[in-house]
């Protein structure tokens, strides 16, 4: 099997992949190397890649585990990113004053789910950010269902709680 043939096995959801290691990152270089280091996976085992039912579940869950070691490695909870990278936070109607508050309201937001459980991020960035739904998640993720549940649950909570608090503090 050549190279772009295993590429393109792979680009159906690559971004997804890339948006979902930028989420557990914060860092686009770190996730462009995570990318990387996926299609050296891919690569080493392309025969048995070639064989695998769920394809993309296999490379979501490698994506997680390789970002999470990235991160042990690293040893940095740094926010190296501008934000609107990761997520649009621009407005072509938005005067420079309000793209400023937006930024700072969206490094808040990624600050707060930083804070969460690494399942509990993971299942609300496939859930809310990528549109997943439960079955994938769980699929996705290596959790049952009822795990995905719980963890979409308590995460949307304590974000709420978060957010609450932060208001709170401000007023």
């Amino acid at each position: 099997m050549r190279n772009d043939e295993v590429i393109s096995l792979i680009n159906p959801y690559k971004d997804k992949l890339y948006r979902f290691a930028l989420s557990i990152l914060h860092n686009v270089y770190d996730a462009e190397d995570v990318m990387q280091e996926l299609l050296v996976r891919i690569w080493k085992k392309r025969d048995e890649f070639v064989e695998l039912e769920n394809k993309q579940a296999w490379c979501m869950t490698v994506t997680r585990n390789l970002a999470i070691d990235k991160i042990r490695k690293n040893k940095k909870t740094q926010n190296n990113l501008d934000i609107s990278e990761c997520y649009n936070v621009s407005d072509s109607n938005a005067t420079p004053a309000e793209l400023v508050v937006r930024n700072d309201e969206m490094k808040k937001l990624v600050k707060m789910i930083d804070e969460l459980s690494e399942n509990q991020k993971t299942v609300i960035h496939l859930r809310d950010i990528e549109g997943y739904s439960y079955k994938e998640i769980s699929e996705l993720a290596g959790l049952t269902l009822d795990q995905v549940k719980i963890n979409l649950h308590r995460g949307r909570q304590a974000l709420k709680d978060k957010i609450l608090n932060n208001l709170r503090k401000t007023k």
